[in-house]
């Protein structure tokens, strides 16, 4: 299933996640509505020029963080991104650190992931009368737009980890030591709420798909200094810090 492109050529588009619910650095911004067979999107799409790129960003949460995760409609989202001419998005989440290499304020690219999620509605097929696609998800983040996006970072001197496993979680509570430990067992290296199932469903609509990790926080019973719970106001500072190196990642992409 797909949708109909209404607009120009779009070089990618960008879904903002926890902390990031707005693009400063886009210019001669123009504020889209789009209705969709799945009803409405979590905010407006703004497109608007970045350098040389034209760029689209959707918040995902919606512009005041108003969505919980598994309230997010990534139905609507995927298809309205689809429908304004995107054919390759880069997703940033906010994530939580299992791996050693992970510590609050680092980047890391994923190359894949486990859902731990359930009741998400996690096809376009999921409705009377729709074509059932079985994807091939054996490699969930698109291996060439994921690799720009890398190469993007290295121009712009920004350290991020190459590759790891995104656990996906239901949310929006955090998760128990016990929870991550099992995680931990079964290969995860960072934790969020939000990985699927928009990563499936950019698949179904053909569309290029890479998450940029911002690690908020050490994962429960993962911080080395064994604090006794994961304070919220330290998880927005290391997000604010975090997300304030996305921009210049995001300049440097090349989609030719």
């Amino acid at each position: 299933m797909g949708a109909a492109d209404t607009d120009s050529a779009v070089d990618f588009a960008v879904i903002g996640g926890t902390g990031f619910y707005k693009l400063a650095e886009l210019g001669g911004v123009e504020r889209r509505h789009v209705d969709t067979p799945f009803g409405a999107p979590s905010a407006d799409i703004l497109l608007g020029d970045m350098g040389c790129r034209r760029v689209a960003f959707l918040a995902r949460h919606g512009e005041e963080h108003t969505l919980a995760p598994h309230r997010v409609n990534y139905r609507a989202n995927l298809w309205a991104l689809r429908h304004v001419g995107v054919s390759r998005v880069l997703a940033v989440n906010a994530v939580g650190g299992i791996r050693a290499d992970m510590g609050p304020r680092c980047l890391a690219m994923p190359d894949q992931l486990i859902d731990y999620t359930w009741g998400r509605v996690a096809s376009f097929g999921d409705v009377d009368g729709g074509a059932v696609r079985h994807v091939d998800f054996s490699d969930p983040y698109s291996p060439g737009w994921r690799r720009a996006c890398l190469q993007a970072a290295a121009r712009a001197g920004m350290p991020v980890v190459d590759g790891g496993c995104y656990g996906v979680t239901q949310g929006p509570r955090l998760e128990t030591r016990a929870e991550i430990a099992r995680m931990r067992r079964d290969g995860c290296d960072m934790v969020g709420m939000t990985g699927m199932p928009e990563a499936v469903l950019a698949r179904e609509l053909d569309m290029e798909y890479a998450c940029l990790a911002v690690v908020a926080n050490w994962a429960a019973g993962c911080d080395p200094d064994a604090l006794p719970e994961i304070s919220l106001d330290a998880i927005f500072a290391h997000l604010a810090a975090a997300t304030a190196k996305v921009p210049g990642i995001l300049r440097e992409i090349r989609t030719d």
